[in-house]
């Protein structure tokens, strides 16, 4: 691929000299496009000054000059590449289709490059210098792991994933929910029962905590109680203090059992109470921009034409809301990690309350926040210290009945159903031949990796921004377009490697079926589909950015690539080719799979055994 692009890039210097513009800072950005209908490379050409006088290249465009159609007029005859000019500024490129052997040579050059780099191949350096915090998991404490909670925490290490992948410094913050008037209701029950905090379960610091909400809808001076709790709580009482860090810490060890049973581990783990010695300095800050006013005692922040609507900052008693720590989380954020963008993976229900975040946080510190998107049109974003604020809202986990509730006791616990998947995974298992020959622990880590994966890629698979219908039969999916499908060709593919005794060799001059080719380019396409995840490096360009924060893509992509694979299999002998040339090749093509699968797998958080 770097031979193409340095191609393109000698194409388009030589339309700088023919078009006037040579010497001019003019700069070349070449990218593989999200769509195929942008070609198989897209060049977006940037730069200061493009006329003797100095006009600047963005003005240029905003005054119809045209500087990049000028451009493209000038790019010289290629025999490997046809190209098309997209208003205002992008010329994308299309290998000509005519030209056979360059095609073939390219998609060659590209599988030896997946023999070279394995594990390392689809990765790249776009984000070298930059920093991206993901938000992202945040259960409440006192509260056993419910399904709700599935959809944040793998959706968000996806991301994870990815960004790194792309050379982001990525950094993982678990934003517990450790504080608020939800621990006054809590310390209520367990002062008036006269329970042991010490001899409490998780299971029954949820059911006192429904309990609460019960007696609540009888007797509603019960959440005057509890907020007096917490009051004390945030005022140090020592007493009030034990009983709430052992809950929190009781909760920790149930969360990590449950991450531990995901595979999942977070960088950072900030709970809200984190921040409660930082909230009077922001405090402070709101007062003094004049961002928040008193309202019958409590202190408010209000929007424009009351779009979105106002909301509590403090209450009237003195106690802080979350949107207060919310915005000492956004400071603490900046000034640690000097992040390039801070990504929120929230359900898709958090939608109002993060634009009124946003809105707050882009007001009370605007040197150092992007106010809007139409602020940063035509800056490049790698280029700029400003942070972005992101809202990456997942449709929820839904209950035919509605959305679930730990309050009204209506929600599933994920081990529940992970559990449930492990042993589906199980039986099957003891029903095939690999049984009769691995032991009774390698069955229960294949089991743990097949149904874990299933369940995770059951959602992964589903657009974010959908809710999802809770169905026990289709969240443990092993059949069909479902991990353990992936998981099972990828074991084909060793399989077959692990049979053969001959390297594997790619010959240039090879003469590729349509089955190989297709293969080949879909396997040429691996980094296009990975980088297009990225937050948008020029915000106002729909065509980069229409798949963002979007892990389904990768299990579409991964899942059509199996399917390819499974017919090249059933069409052409592998380890029976009819030539040591054709037979070396095949098992090249075979091994370029099986690392693409397994390297998909492991950016959507789920393990690739080594057989099944």
């Amino acid at each position: 691929m770097e031979k193409e692009i340095e191609e393109i890039r000698n194409l388009i210097q030589k339309a700088f000299v023919g078009a006037g513009l040579e010497g001019r800072g003019l700069k070349i950005d070449i990218k593989k496009p999200v769509k195929e209908e942008f070609g198989d490379f897209s060049a977006i050409i940037s730069g200061d000054k493009i006329t003797e006088g100095g006009m600047n290249f963005e003005i240029a465009i905003t005054k119809g000059k045209k500087p990049v159609e000028k451009i493209a007029n000038n790019i010289p005859i290629s025999e490997v590449f046809n190209f098309e000019f997209k208003p205002p500024r992008y010329i994308n490129f299309f290998y000509n289709r005519m030209s056979g052997n360059k095609k073939s040579e390219a998609l060659l050059e590209n599988l030896k490059r997946i023999l070279k780099e394995k594990e390392k191949y689809g990765s790249s350096k776009m984000g070298h210098g930059r920093t991206v915090v993901i938000d992202y998991s945040s259960p409440n404490i006192a509260k056993s792991f419910g399904i709700g909670h599935l959809r944040s925490t793998i959706i968000g290490q996806a991301l994870y994933n990815i960004y790194k992948f792309l050379g982001y410094k990525v950094i993982g913050d678990n934003h517990l929910g450790d504080w608020g008037t939800q621990f006054g209701k809590l310390i209520y029950q367990i002062k008036t029962k006269n329970l042991n905090i010490n001899k409490l379960t998780i299971d029954e610091l949820e059911k006192i905590y429904i309990e609460f909400h019960q007696l609540a809808e009888d007797n509603p001076e019960l959440k005057d109680e509890a907020r007096k709790w917490f009051k004390k709580l945030e005022d140090g009482d020592s007493e009030v203090k034990k009983i709430w860090k052992a809950c929190r810490d009781l909760s920790l060890k149930e969360f990590d059992r449950i991450y531990d049973l995901l595979g999942i581990k977070i960088d950072k783990t900030f709970g809200e109470s984190f921040y409660n010695d930082k909230m009077q300095e922001i405090f402070k800050e709101m007062k003094g921009r004049n961002l928040t006013r008193q309202s019958e005692g409590a202190w408010i922040v209000e929007f424009p034409n009351d779009d979105p609507p106002s909301l509590v900052l403090v209450k009237s008693d003195g106690t802080t809301t979350y949107f207060l720590r919310d915005l000492a989380t956004i400071k603490h954020r900046l000034e640690e990690w000097k992040p390039h963008a801070i990504i929120y993976e929230v359900g898709v229900d958090q939608q109002l309350y993060f634009k009124q975040l946003f809105y707050t946080a882009r007001e009370l510190w605007p040197d150092k926040i992007f106010k809007d998107e139409k602020s940063a049109k035509g800056i490049d974003l790698r280029k700029d210290s400003r942070v972005r604020l992101v809202y990456v809202g997942h449709g929820l986990m839904r209950s035919r009945e509605g959305k679930f509730s730990t309050r009204k006791g209506t929600t599933i616990h994920l081990e529940d159903v992970l559990n449930e998947a492990i042993e589906k995974a199980k039986e099957i298992i003891n029903a095939s031949e690999t049984s009769k020959v691995i032991t009774e622990e390698e069955k229960q880590i294949l089991a743990k990796q097949v149904g874990i994966g299933a369940v995770k890629y059951n959602d992964l698979r589903q657009h974010f921004r959908r809710d999802v219908i809770f169905d026990w039969g289709k969240v443990i999916n092993l059949k069909g377009n479902s991990g353990p499908y992936l998981q099972y060709v990828f074991t084909r593919c060793n399989s077959i490697l692990g049979k053969a005794r001959e390297r594997l060799k790619v010959n240039e001059k090879s003469k590729l079926s349509e089955v190989e080719e297709r293969i080949l380019e879909r396997l040429n396409s691996f980094q296009k589909e990975i980088e297009q995840k990225r937050f948008d490096e020029y915000p106002e360009d729909k065509e980069r950015g229409g798949n963002t924060y979007a892990p389904n893509i990768i299990c579409n992509y991964l899942f059509e690539l199996s399917q390819e694979f499974n017919n090249f299999y059933d069409k052409y002998p592998i380890l029976k080719a009819d030539t040591k040339e054709q037979k070396e090749f095949r098992l090249a093509l075979t091994f370029a799979v099986g690392q693409v699968i397994k390297n998909g797998l492991t950016l959507l958080g789920i393990e690739s055994p080594e057989r099944m």
